[in-house]
């Protein structure tokens, strides 16, 4: 079991609807509850064995004053108008719902107290001791969750890499094992042409993605299936994105189906290595549909039993949820009231159809080869409390009927490898877990004009790092902002969100600042090393700068000025 925790830098961009409110949306529905989930298995006596992707840019939000702030504010809103509700629903003659509401009010102040005092206001101090204590096995990913396969330069993939694994020895006092793949998204070792024309790039020889893990000292990371045996990708986002669909069908056609291969079994791990330099291999597991499709589906999964609450509808004006979904095909106006009583039969249910199905892959795997096969099942983890609120509850007893199993269990991915190591080479295609299974989602007409400006920005935060002379103070202050905004400009979330229409008009504004911020600051670093001093009113700008987007201490010039193992020819 794999869960993936991501959200792009909200902190000082905003509250409502897309700025910190969405963060702490995302830290009281889902990394809360499945905290205490994950808690609660200890405290019973067993150990969950799973791993949690946090993105490098998620664990500093999750770390900021700012959010700890605004996170109490938050559940204290939550909680005033929840009573709210409960006021109108005994008004209007519906005890039902009013106890629903006293529910609410319950809900939010038992994660307010557990916050402050169970885990002192540190979410991830609190992750960081299950991992310490054996139970689960925290994965880094891409700093700010950067789409890899279409990162211009070798040089910026390299640097999201080393950052990722800089910030998580800095925040967990140990190396990463395993790697989350933003989206997915590999490209191996070829001859790289840019996708747009004019930008400052050329054709030319790019290491894969798997290389830049092994030079970080990273053992394994995941891939969606069809990279491993071809046929249609599922794309894990289409039910939750309505215009997501819409958009896919006009593209279908244009994308060619790659013949399946059932001979490449998705239920033992991998060495993916594309260099043939010799580097040492990483190993990767293959998502596992069967089961994938039973977590991630509305229409044909667990989220859509009709006794789950419905996450479409809410209550105005504090967007608390008191329907269940009664039918997936239902409409909102014909979803019925909740009824938490009849919950817990439907998740011991779906919990024991879930570790029947791995049962039956894992033993079919067994009977056929004679080895131990493992199931991954890798989620985000905000479908489990906020798209699926019963998802924590789930996952809790998926993990006790996994512990009363006597032919299966749970491991982490470094578990499994050190019992059943990786031993067959194998060269994964491009491609990622988005619609299509290549990078559409991420570059469409959309979005190409993002990418124009990111690749002309990492052409020049290059040009910035390989100028930069040891013991200019004042240059680095400046190149190590602009080194910021770039990371921020090269999150794959503005793509997301613009092809989705999800939050459109937030994506482009925030892809804008970025950009408007990366331009200030290269202009201002091409001054100072030229021998300019900086004026006052450009070391006040830079300040506001610092002071807005202060995510990670520090980013080394040296990953972007050269690849450390730059791809060589003629091997």
């Amino acid at each position: 079991m794999a869960l993936h925790g991501h959200l792009p830098y909200v902190v000082s961009h905003g509250a409502w609807p897309h700025g910190t409110d969405w963060l702490c949306e995302a830290a009281a529905e889902c990394y809360l509850p499945v905290l205490r989930a994950l808690t609660g298995l200890v405290e019973e006596g067993l150990s969950p064995k799973m791993c949690l992707g946090l993105t490098p840019v998620l664990v500093e939000q999750l770390r900021s004053r700012e959010f700890v702030a605004e996170f109490h504010r938050y559940l204290d809103h939550k909680q005033e108008s929840a009573r709210a509700d409960e006021q109108h629903f005994r008004g209007q003659g519906q005890p039902g719902a009013a106890g629903l509401a006293e529910r609410w009010v319950g809900f939010y102040g038992d994660l307010k107290r557990d916050f402050a005092e169970r885990w002192g206001e540190d979410l991830i101090g609190a992750f960081g001791r299950l991992q310490d204590e054996g139970h689960i096995e925290i994965l880094t990913s891409a700093a700010t969750h950067a789409y890899l396969p279409l990162v211009g330069l070798d040089e910026c993939v390299q640097a999201q890499v080393a950052l990722g694994v800089e910030s998580y020895r800095r925040h967990f006092g140990r190396d990463p094992r395993g790697f989350w793949l933003p989206e997915c998204g590999y490209r191996p070792r070829y001859r790289w042409a840019p996708p747009l024309g004019g930008t400052g790039l050329s054709t030319s020889l790019r290491k894969g993605v798997d290389e830049f893990l092994s030079e970080s000292g990273l053992e394994y990371f995941i891939v969606d299936s069809q990279l491993l045996q071809g046929g249609e990708a599922l794309g894990v986002y289409r039910e939750r994105f309505e215009a997501l669909g819409r958009l896919w069908r006009v593209f279908a056609a244009q994308q060619p189906v790659r013949e399946k291969v059932e001979s490449n079994s998705p239920y033992q791990a991998y060495l993916a290595e594309s260099s043939g330099e010799g580097k040492r291999p990483v190993a990767f597991f293959a998502r596992d549909q069967r089961t994938g499709l039973q977590v991630w589906s509305r229409e044909h999964g667990y989220p859509g039993d009709g006794w789950y609450l419905e996450f479409h509808k809410k209550h105005f004006p504090g967007g608390h949820r008191y329907w269940r979904v009664t039918s997936s095909k239902a409409d909102l106006g014909e979803k019925e009231w909740y009824e938490p009583d009849r919950v817990r039969d439907r998740i011991e249910e779906n919990a024991a159809h879930f570790v029947g199905l791995a049962h039956e892959l894992l033993l079919g795997h067994w009977e056929e080869t004679g080895e131990p096969g493992v199931v991954c099942a890798p989620y985000d983890a905000e479908l489990f409390g906020h798209w699926w609120f019963e998802g924590p509850e789930w996952l809790a007893a998926v993990v006790r009927k996994m512990a009363a199993s006597e032919d299966i269990g749970l491991a982490t991915g470094s578990e499994y490898l050190a019992t059943v190591p990786a031993v067959q080479l194998f060269g994964l295609p491009e491609g990622s877990w988005g619609e299509g299974g290549f990078h559409w989602v991420w570059l469409n007409e959309w979005t190409e004009w993002t990418w124009r400006h990111v690749y002309e920005c990492e052409v020049r935060a290059r040009t910035l790092c390989r100028a930069l002379r040891a013991g200019d103070e004042e240059a680095e202050r400046v190149v190590q902002q602009c080194l910021r905004e770039l990371v921020l400009l090269e999150s794959s979330d503005w793509q997301f969100l613009i092809t989705t229409w999800s939050a459109r008009d937030y994506a482009e504004a925030r892809f804008a600042e970025h950009l408007a911020a990366f331009q200030w600051l290269a202009g201002c670093a091409e001054r100072v090393l030229a021998g300019q001093p900086v004026s006052d009113a450009e070391r006040a700008q830079l300040g506001m700068y610092e002071e807005r987007d202060c995510l990670f201490a520090r980013l080394d010039p040296a990953w972007y000025a050269r690849a450390a193992f730059p791809a060589t020819e003629g091997r």
